[in-house]
């Protein structure tokens, strides 16, 4: 059995909506569900009259197990076969969620949430959680389509590998076709969207540039291709400022896979724009997936 794949819930009605499809996805694999909840004060300051580690003592158990029960009983309803197991930690949600991840597949969260979790992606916590979790990361947002494809945003970087694999496998798993996307403008030697309309930039050879962004997405999907031969691949290569067309590339898909920095990243950042920019406004979940350390 795989590693677990978590969860993290406060009882909101996007964390459940998160419990559905960490369910599907601990079933897919085959791997036990870990519901996550974080509750109460940071580590180091909690309050008197109760252990840091519990919610008794602290007048929260029924309301904590009431949102877990319903967390669990919503998971069930989706997968019945799957093993589940709760967590209950004192904490911030990030500092909790980021130390589960260590022994995760997967970390799934919702879009946004209550008490710890409120402003998820409204703030930094998401991005700061995608950037530095232990896992992939999938946020679970918009309106995915069942029979849609999976999308793998293709950059070509190293950094970018283990999210075409993670991307190969969840098509796999699911049963889906995958789309591989890989955006280039006349900008692409310099991995640079800067001002003006990099469409009509002036650069020696067109062509030869389109030919050399073709060559990286085919060479970048081919390696997993040969070991996923179930899986029907479209390659699509598109001529467009980078993260509009990835955000539209979401449209009718089921989920998009990005890695968490790609070429043209600065040195030190651990969550390109690109990324960010798919986790606020792509139309179906996202999921980050980092690079080896």
């Amino acid at each position: 059995m795989s590693d677990p794949v978590i969860v993290g819930v406060d009882g909101s009605v996007s964390s459940l909506d998160a419990v559905d499809v960490a369910a599907r996805e601990a079933h897919l694999r085959g791997a036990t569900l870990r519901i996550v909840h974080a509750f109460g004060h940071a580590p180091g300051h909690p309050s008197a009259g109760g252990p840091p580690w519990s919610p008794v003592g602290h007048g929260l158990d029924p309301m904590v197990q009431g949102a877990l029960a319903r967390a669990e009983e919503r998971a069930h309803v989706v997968a019945s076969d799957i093993e589940i197991t709760r967590s209950v930690v004192a904490g911030e949600a990030l500092e909790v969620l980021g130390i589960e991840s260590r022994s995760a597949s997967l970390a799934v969260v919702g879009n946004r949430g209550l008490g710890s979790f409120a402003g998820l992606l409204l703030g930094s916590t998401a991005v700061h959680l995608a950037a530095h979790g232990h896992c992939p990361l999938m946020v679970v947002r918009g309106r995915p389509d069942p029979a849609g494809a999976v999308v793998l945003a293709v950059d070509g970087s190293e950094a970018g590998e283990a999210a075409v694999e993670f991307a190969f496998t969840e098509a796999a798993l699911r049963k889906a076709p995958l789309v591989a996307v890989h955006v280039w403008n006349t900008w692409s030697e310099r991995a640079y969207e800067g001002p003006g309309d990099p469409l009509s930039a002036v650069v020696a050879d067109v062509d030869r540039l389109r030919e050399a962004e073709q060559h990286l997405l085919d060479d970048t999907v081919a390696a997993c291709q040969e070991v996923y031969p179930q899986v029907v691949v479209e390659r699509r290569l598109v001529r467009s400022r980078i993260r509009p067309a990835l955000i539209d590339a979401s449209r009718g898909a089921q989920l998009v896979v990005v890695g968490a920095r790609g070429r043209g990243g600065f040195a030190g950042l651990l969550l390109g724009s690109v990324s960010q920019a798919l986790l606020h406004h792509a139309h179906c979940p996202v999921t980050v997936v980092r690079g080896k350390e």
